[in-house]
């Protein structure tokens, strides 16, 4: 990476860009840009190969055939692995999130496998579907604000040795087995069931990908204002009464 440019991929909108997660790319090319970088944002379709030269690699979410769909032909391209392999920051939203784990159950009821980029298992959940607002507290290693977000799966995410809850809920269900974990994290792949979408409401989650991908500590101060009233709005919601 150059020291002013940044490579972002958003992965498959066509099929996984559902629930408004291509917000999360405008997030971070949008505070990428104010922090002076020269962003080279790459929309890649599911015809498409996936570059392997990316920075950030952004993944959200989608209807379950779709998820199929894209796991299908991520597995064949094979070029995520490549860019990670090369040091790339991935961050996904829920069937991103599943895709990325070692297998999931597909629209057809049958196991899929996934990616294997995270040491997570997804099953369909058996009781209500998780829907609404979540706060929760991120791992504080990752030295972030309480996340907040909206989930809707049936999805029940199990974690494996190798990774680390991204966030316990205060308030909602996250990775639904009953542990109170939401999402899933190692050193450069992210994944969590929040949208939002999840980075304009959590817009240091975004700092964080730029951090990693520029190999710095700090990154210079922007306003916030819009971000925080927006935060400190869902935030509220989600605690009033129901």
């Amino acid at each position: 990476m150059s020291d002013n440019q940044l490579r972002l991929v958003w992965i498959y909108p066509d099929l996984l860009s559902t629930y408004g997660d291509q917000g999360n790319a405008l997030v971070v090319e949008r505070r990428a840009r104010q922090r002076g970088l020269d962003v080279a944002r790459l929309d890649v379709r599911s015809d498409q190969p996936i570059p392997t030269s990316g920075d950030i690699y952004l993944i959200g979410g989608g209807e379950d055939r779709p998820q199929r769909l894209a796991a299908e032909r991520l597995r064949r391209d094979g070029g995520l692995h490549r860019a990670i392999g090369n040091g790339a920051i991935v961050f996904s939203v829920c069937a991103g999130y599943q895709i990325l784990g070692h297998e999931f159950i597909n629209d057809l009821g049958q196991r899929e496998p996934g990616l294997g980029l995270l040491d997570v298992v997804s099953v369909r959940g058996e009781g209500e579907r998780c829907v609404g607002d979540v706060l929760g507290d991120i791992d504080p290693r990752l030295g972030l604000p309480p996340l907040t977000g909206f989930e809707n799966h049936q999805g029940v995410t199990h974690l494996g040795p190798s990774a680390r809850p991204f966030a316990q809920v205060r308030l909602g269900k996250g990775n639904g087995t009953g542990d109170g974990t939401e999402g899933a994290y190692n050193d450069t792949v992210f994944g969590t069931y929040m949208h939002g979408p999840v980075l304009a409401r959590n817009p240091l989650i975004a700092d964080l990908l730029l951090k990693l991908a520029l190999d710095v500590n700090a990154l210079p101060p922007i306003d916030d204002r819009w971000y925080e009233a927006l935060r400190n709005e869902r935030i509220a919601a989600a605690q009033q009464p129901a």
